[in-house]
């Protein structure tokens, strides 16, 4: 059995094992039942060594020791070991994402706030401003801008935009009408895919013929995305906090879409 060096560089990355433990797994893997010292001639791991591995793969799933002597040890299924790292990984997200929640109820959390509004006072507002990058980074900032406002938001985007972020926008679009905050959207794209955009999110969104991606949050601020591109990571957005150059956007805004 010839264990191919670009497998194991893969399968190390896929399921975060080193070097040793992947060539051992793989090597498992491919006799299906062994003794340490047949996984060690397999895989090329120093026999002082596969002890421990085998041990440690046990441990994570990837092994189980067999019962009886001499000692051997079976290969867990490949499909069974992605199920359990996504359980895993599940359940230590849930744990992180709890845990973060929780600092706002810290002190530090508090005096995180108390340094942020003492600093943010004396700044000009045309002067709060600033580029946003990543798609992940400029969803978590427009969520932030949206769900704070108080009267009305504007958005315009894309149909193919709404239906990739339908989540996003499926709970936006609640959180804004159980709070009664005025919605006014305009989607460029088909006008079939508008219509079942609408009947979907129950929204009353228009047709626009300029494919531009901006919002507008109580004619104060405004996130306004720059690029265009298939990379979320080279995504860029200007986030503008002015009145002036808000209220103008959205006079032009409203001339677009009249009827």
């Amino acid at each position: 059995m010839i264990i191919k060096p670009e497998l194991v560089n893969k399968i190390k990355d896929y399921f975060n094992l080193n070097i040793y433990e992947t060539k051992v797994w793989v090597a498992l893997l491919g006799k299906g039942v062994a003794s340490a010292g047949e996984v060690a001639e397999l895989s090329g791991v120093p026999r002082s060594r596969t002890y421990d591995v085998l041990e440690s793969l046990e441990k994570r799933g990837f092994a189980i020791m067999k019962l009886g002597k001499p000692v051997k040890y079976i290969a867990v299924k490949p499909n069974i070991v992605i199920e359990k790292l996504k359980t895993k990984t599940m359940k230590e997200t849930d744990e992180k994402i709890e845990n973060i929640t929780k600092l706002k109820e810290t002190e530090e959390y508090k005096e995180l706030q108390q340094l942020y509004s003492t600093g943010i006072q004396p700044i000009k507002q045309e002067d709060i401003s600033g580029a946003v990058k990543g798609k992940s980074t400029i969803y978590n900032h427009l969520k932030e801008l949206l769900e704070n406002s108080k009267k009305e938001i504007i958005i315009c985007t894309s149909t193919q935009e709404v239906q990739l972020k339908s989540r996003f926008f499926s709970l936006l679009f609640d959180r804004l009408r159980k709070a009664n905050i005025n919605m006014k959207i305009a989607l460029s794209g088909d006008e079939k895919d508008i219509k079942k955009i609408n009947n979907k999110f129950k929204i009353k969104a228009k047709k626009i013929l300029i494919d531009s991606k901006f919002f507008i949050s109580d004619n104060e601020q405004v996130l306004f995305l720059i690029s265009n591109t298939s990379s979320p990571d080279e995504e860029i957005a200007v986030w503008l906090n002015t009145p002036f150059f808000a209220s103008t956007l959205s006079y032009m805004f409203d001339q677009a879409v009249r009827e």
